[in-house]
């Protein structure tokens, strides 16, 4: 491995929002009656458009990836709770589509209908509070591989991945959680791996990933 800058960042420490885990609840709490519920696959995949009706998803257990439909590149991944589709107010949701990461228990309702019950039970605050954080993921993830070198990228990746349930931890390869999220190649991203491993930067068996020791802001 080339020259490591010493400066380190624990396992625990990352560039993460704090999701705004309480009004998040406020609005399930509000919308549940209301949603459709439903146990899901693993893998299973749901447009936020039907029949022209924008949908909005309520995840009540479970992980979900939000990929781009072009290039299938993840652009955001939550854990329950989490509301997807709040964001798409004006737009079209049609270059967007959701894929459960694990068995899931969703609740869907149309945009419109959440419209009304978050003015009718003024919950206005609770509302930008998820659209702060939704955003803020999503630019989060768009910077850090835009602007950053290819280990920096992979750094980031692997502190996220650390941060996600142990399903996904367990059944996704470090080196597939990186590429769908990313321009990498694979194998220079299996090369920057191999060389994090060797130097007991991480732990890594069968590619999948089981903790990081500390990893170096650059190299």
């Amino acid at each position: 491995m080339r020259t490591i800058q010493k400066s380190v960042i624990s396992a625990d420490c990352t560039n993460r929002q704090d999701k705004p885990n309480s009004h998040i609840q406020n609005l399930i709490d509000c919308f549940k009656p209301y949603a459709e519920i439903f146990e899901t696959n693993n893998k299973q995949i749901f447009n936020y458009s039907d029949r022209d009706e924008n949908t909005i998803f309520i995840l009540l257990e479970g992980s979900i990836s939000l990929y781009r439909k072009h290039d299938n590149m993840i652009l955001n991944s939550e854990s329950a709770p989490f509301i997807f589709g709040m964001s798409q107010q004006s737009t079209s949701p049609e270059y967007l589509f959701l894929r459960t990461q694990e068995p899931c228990l969703i609740g869907t309702l149309s945009l419109k209908e959440a419209h009304h019950l978050i003015g009718e039970n003024k919950l206005w605050e609770s509302l930008a509070k998820l659209l702060i954080y939704t955003i803020a993921r999503v630019y989060a993830h768009c910077a850090k591989i835009s602007q950053l070198s290819a280990y920096e990228i992979i750094r980031y990746q692997l502190l996220e991945l650390m941060n996600e349930s142990p399903e996904i931890r367990d059944n996704t390869t470090a080196a597939n959680y990186i590429i769908s999220r990313t321009f990498l190649s694979r194998s220079g991203t299996m090369r920057i791996l191999a060389e994090l491993r060797s130097g007991n930067y991480i732990i890594i068996e069968k590619g999948i990933l089981h903790g990081i020791n500390h990893l170096p802001l650059k190299y």
